[in-house]
């Protein structure tokens, strides 16, 4: 691949994205971009109109992460899309990277690379699917007592080796190469999924079709990690696990789910003080106020 050839697009999702979506997109100069704009109010619209007169702006509501992609997706050309952070940039030729990966394996749906904290330290990004149990290793805090277990730590992927390239379940949603043929036969991501797990549903779906979801060490991507909500969205975190199993699952499981994050929820809340203690003691409040079919379809 050349650069700038127009097999690949890139789909930036903003939501009031200052200081951090102008190394963003100074990053892919390159290559043909869309910005989805989500209603910020911080002055990002006007940056990306001014600076950026090449990138291609969509204007909306906030209607999630998952529905901006979809947006932006519409409006590429590209073979293939990277789906990239406001709050992320990529390193170097990280972008050839992923695409020549891609074109070695023609049933990758998904090509991620090595996310990396500030200080250039690894952010440890991929995944494994959620089950009760590993939902259980991370509220109950299990995970703790062996971070790099995969018996108590397959959520986080706690044995993973981000040096190796290889397949692998889900990985986080800060930089994902997604190749178009996929989204054409799986469909587009989930908009029901206003924030957090629209990765995860996304890469099941390709699983259960047949793709493959591949991390490529090769291809390194800077992450602010948290940037986007700075942590003040936990509900919506707790809803969107909900949501997965109640689709994927069932609701019965989705229940299930339910009541596990109830307790674990009621007991942090107990050992917790101050706001964070708080935050686990109203949304376990919220898990105990209904169905995980009534919260899931619960207006945010």
């Amino acid at each position: 691949m050349t650069e700038g050839d127009g097999s690949v697009s890139v789909v930036v999702v903003t939501y009031d994205a200052l200081p951090w979506v102008e190394r963003c997109l100074d990053s892919v100069a390159r290559y043909e971009t869309i910005v989805v704009d989500n209603g910020s109010t911080d002055g990002t619209v006007e940056l990306v109109r001014g600076r950026y007169p090449d990138v291609r702006l969509v204007e909306q509501s906030n209607v999630g992460l998952a529905a901006g992609w979809n947006r932006g997706i519409e409006s590429a050309s590209g073979r293939f899309v990277l789906l990239l952070n406001a709050d992320a940039w990529t390193v170097g030729d990280a972008v050839q990277a992923l695409v020549a990966l891609a074109e070695e394996h023609p049933k990758a749906a998904v090509v991620a690379p090595k996310l990396l904290n500030q200080d250039g330290s690894l952010q440890r990004s991929v995944r494994g699917f959620p089950t009760l149990w590993r939902l259980a290793t991370e509220y109950y805090f299990l995970r703790k007592l062996a971070p790099r277990s995969r018996a108590v730590n397959a959520f986080y992927a706690g044995d993973f080796d981000h040096a190796e390239t290889r397949e692998v379940e889900w990985v986080m949603g800060a930089s994902l190469l997604v190749r178009r043929d996929a989204i054409d036969a799986v469909g587009p991501a989930d908009g029901a999924f206003f924030l957090f797990s629209e990765e995860t549903d996304w890469c099941y779906r390709f699983h259960q079709a047949g793709w493959t979801v591949v991390f490529h060490p090769g291809a390194e991507v800077v992450h602010v990690s948290g940037a986007a909500h700075g942590g003040r969205m936990f509900k919506e975190n707790v809803r969107s696990h909900l949501r997965f199993f109640a689709k994927h699952h069932g609701s019965g499981e989705a229940d299930r789910a339910r009541r596990l994050m109830l307790w674990a929820l009621r007991l942090r809340g107990l050992a917790f003080r101050g706001d964070r203690g708080r935050l686990y003691r109203d949304t376990a409040a919220w898990l105990a106020s209904g169905s995980a079919a009534e919260l899931v379809h619960e207006p945010r």
